[in-house]
């Protein structure tokens, strides 16, 4: 495991802090989960002039290609974006998306997979296993496939992962999650140890949105919403980062210690003095830019988007 030293002011932090919080605050029984959505997506959404972006329906599931200026176009990541099931898209994640195109050199496929309540667990799994069947079938080979996501998508990738391994198909690459929710039942230690650290994710809050994404049927331990509690030998490398602060750190870092004992090669990063999913705020922590740098070195490493000697040059997005 590594922890990363953090730079950043508590200023900076705390100003990203008040920015989430006022959203949250604005949030009562009666607002509308289509207002939730479009709260989210503005919190997050950037002017990005530099991507190239290209909206595409893959395989009947709505998702859209970002693409940094020079980035290949033969390997790609498959983002799937947090929001606990029920909120975020490719509008609240393009900026991370594009940032992560830049680091890894490739492009980037992010997935608008469906959400509860209107679609409760495993319609998340089935779009993502969709996706990647429909990149398959564009010509795409597992060697060129790299998984990604965070927070509720970071879990996401990782049961994408099993579901593909338990199918007997071959994997992506590699995949690079942040703040991963592997556990739906929020056993963990961390959501006692870090509930005052956390200024925003509570275990009753976490709870609650595990029993709107899976509804009355499913268990919170199964294996194929909480990828925790699965087998987990057989998987490609993985990269799990995480900040220090947060209720949901347990997630990742019981996820990676299972995984190496599964055999897995992980990666694990724990940031220190980061709050969920900081990656997020890029423009004003100096923790986010290096944590996606890291992040991009180890996608690039997997999917070999950076010319070596014996590399040809390969297509470009453009």
């Amino acid at each position: 495991m590594t922890v990363a030293d953090g730079a950043a002011g508590t200023a900076a932090v705390d100003a990203v802090i008040d920015r989430v919080k006022r959203v949250y605050r604005s949030w009562g029984r009666s607002t509308p989960v289509s207002q939730m959505r479009a709260d989210w997506d503005a919190l997050f959404s950037r002017d990005i002039q530099a991507a190239c972006i290209e909206n595409v329906s893959a395989g009947g599931v709505s998702a859209q290609w970002i693409a940094a200026p020079g980035s290949r176009a033969d390997k790609v990541v498959v983002y799937l974006h947090g929001g606990g099931f029920q909120l975020g898209s490719v509008v609240s994640h393009r900026d991370l998306m594009f940032r992560i195109s830049q680091a890894a050199g490739c492009r980037v496929l992010g997935v608008d997979y469906r959400l509860a309540p209107e679609h409760r667990f495993p319609a998340p799994l089935q779009d993502a296993l969709v996706v990647h069947d429909w990149l398959i079938g564009q010509g795409y080979v597992p060697s060129s496939i790299a998984l990604a996501g965070d927070s509720a998508g970071g879990g996401l990738a990782l049961c994408t992962l099993l579901a593909l391994r338990d199918a007997g198909r071959a994997l992506p690459v590699a995949a690079a999650v942040m703040s991963p929710w592997t556990d739906l039942s929020a056993s963990g230690e961390s959501y006692v140890t870090r509930s005052e650290a956390d200024p925003i994710h509570q275990r009753p809050m976490i709870l609650a949105m595990a029993r709107n994404c899976l509804g009355a049927d499913l268990d919170p331990r199964d294996p194929r919403a909480s990828p925790l509690f699965a087998r987990l030998q057989g998987l490609p490398p993985l990269l799990i980062q995480a900040g220090d602060r947060e209720t949901v750190l347990s997630d990742a870092t019981l996820f990676a210690a299972k995984a190496q004992a599964a055999g897995v090669t992980v990666q694990l990063e724990v940031w220190d003095g980061m709050i969920h999913v900081f990656q997020q705020f890029a423009d004003e922590l100096s923790e986010a830019r290096a944590a996606i740098a890291s992040l991009g070195d180890f996608l690039a490493l997997h999917l070999r988007t950076r010319q070596t000697f014996n590399d040809k040059p390969e297509e470009t997005a453009r």
